[in-house]
């Protein structure tokens, strides 16, 4: 399964239409949002597609998207992290601020941590997880986002013009 990981759109949503419309055209089968995402204008160009997303720091006050999230099939977060299994591959999303994340690989049971905040694309193993951040849609120098292929673990960072 072909994985499609963004994250830090704070709200960018004409950058996020760009990623998108790659993603899509590479066989993005899922997209998962590290959060920071910013309001509805992001969300409209995620509607259609399979998402999973958890809120970042600077997401204060969007939880009043959440009527609206539901309406449109996505499901907003309700635990930090957010795990879920695709292809058989256990996932736990962060935005990576929040508390115990910097030992989520000690103390979670996943093949993967995806997260973002810092800005900074990364690909690291950790006492055998794989963290991932696919680099930032804004304040980003190159903007980028990832895909993830489950079956074949490679990973791939876009750089987003």
């Amino acid at each position: 399964m072909l994985i499609g990981i963004i994250s830090d759109s704070h709200d960018q949503h004409e950058i996020v239409r760009t990623a998108m419309v790659l993603l899509d055209r590479l066989g993005v089968q899922h997209v998962i949002h590290c959060g920071d995402v910013g309001g509805q204008a992001v969300f409209d160009e995620l509607v259609g597609r399979p998402v999973t997303f958890v809120w970042g720091n600077m997401d204060s006050g969007q939880r009043q998207l959440e009527p609206y999230l539901e309406g449109a099939g996505i499901r907003p977060p309700s635990a930090v992290p957010t795990q879920i299994t695709l292809d058989g591959k256990r996932i736990a999303v962060f935005h990576g601020h929040e508390r115990g994340f910097a030992d989520s690989p000690f103390a979670l049971d996943v093949d993967y941590i995806l997260h973002g905040h810092t800005h900074v694309a990364r690909d690291e193993s950790i006492n055998g997880v794989r963290v991932i951040n696919p680099g930032a849609l804004f304040r980003a120098r190159p903007k980028s986002v990832a895909t993830l292929d489950t079956a074949t673990d490679e990973l791939v960072f876009h750089e987003i013009r």
